[in-house]
């Protein structure tokens, strides 16, 4: 197997962990919440055997990347200068993004903010959609009125890190499993009381993980995160009406690179972000794959058929 190596490189002043491997053409792989880096430890190795320079960061807040304090320092341009900064740290003109979860909008806007640095883009569990027509936290108090719904509970700060910092292992434990394609459907995100705190509902696997993930797996995230603390990853989501009103004048703009969407098909954030959509945003979509069985951890869940689906991509750009 390909080594996995790590260094610090320095991008839009901040100090970022990096986890890398192989040579040639770059492909940046940018992970979600809760996450790191390692959530792409099964495909730095593969996309590096299939030629290609894999980096996987940690990104702000996370890991043993540098953690402003300030909220405003997770906006999506932010974060998309982060990573046009780390081509820059490397020495590279151009890339393909890759990007789960959280760090899938990253992804389709480190395409369209540095179109001449992001050559392609593929995104696993989030697909792009158009800008709302109303600042997004404010669509969700409207959707979801007197039920909780997961995103608006971590707009409070303090609040969502107090409940995920009270026992790190246990948090991470119950919120991966929940929104995996193992746990039944329905567990906790959203329509319970609106007064319910996150992991209310939620049943906690104890010691029956699921097979994508292993004790030692739960081991790396959770030391990460206790040192870090959750305020960091929680922030970005404490940007989105903020990225609504910095990033108006992409409102209507398609994503023209080549472009692929994963996703799974018992994935909870489809049921609010459907992929069909981007047939018409994303006008060089080269191919949907919707793996089933899967949840919202794609490549963790499904690192195999992720692996062949990317390299396909890669290898026809």
């Amino acid at each position: 197997m390909t080594d996995i190596q790590h260094r610090t490189i320095h991008t839009n002043g901040i100090s970022m962990h990096i986890a890398e491997a192989g040579e040639g053409p770059l492909v940046v792989l940018i992970h979600g919440f809760p996450e790191l880096w390692y959530s792409w430890r099964h495909q730095l190795p593969a996309l590096a055997a299939a030629g290609y320079h894999a980096v996987a960061p940690d990104v702000r807040g996370c890991g043993g990347t540098d953690a402003p304090p300030e909220i405003e320092a997770y906006s999506l341009r932010e974060m998309t200068a982060d990573m046009a900064g780390l081509l820059d740290a490397l020495g590279e003109e151009q890339a393909v993004v890759a990007g789960h979860d959280w760090g899938a909008p990253i992804a389709w806007h480190c395409a369209l903010l540095y179109p001449d640095r992001f050559r392609a883009v593929a995104a696993l569990s989030v697909p792009f959609v158009r800008r709302s027509p109303a600042p997004p936290t404010q669509m969700f108090k409207a959707i979801f009125r007197d039920k909780f719904f997961y995103m608006l509970y971590f707009q409070e700060p303090g609040v969502a890190e107090a409940e995920f910092e009270t026992d790190v292992r246990r948090s991470l434990r119950i919120f991966m499993y929940a929104a995996s394609g193992d746990a039944p459907r329905g567990l906790g995100l959203m329509g319970k009381p609106k007064d319910a705190r996150l992991f209310d509902g939620m049943p906690d696997p104890g010691e029956k993980l699921p097979a994508w993930l292993s004790e030692e797996d739960l081991d790396a995230y959770t030391e990460a995160l206790q040192r870090s603390g959750f305020r960091g990853p929680l922030n970005r989501y404490r940007n989105m009406d903020r990225d609504w009103e910095e990033l108006a004048e992409l409102a209507g703009a398609q994503i023209k690179q080549p472009a692929l969407f994963i996703g799974g098909d018992r994935d909870p954030v489809l049921r609010f972000t459907p992929s069909d959509a981007m047939k018409a945003t994303a006008p060089n979509l080269r191919k949907i794959v919707m793996l089933p069985g899967c949840g919202h951890w794609t490549q963790q869940e499904r690192p195999a058929e992720v692996n062949r689906e990317l390299i396909e991509f890669l290898n026809g750009l």
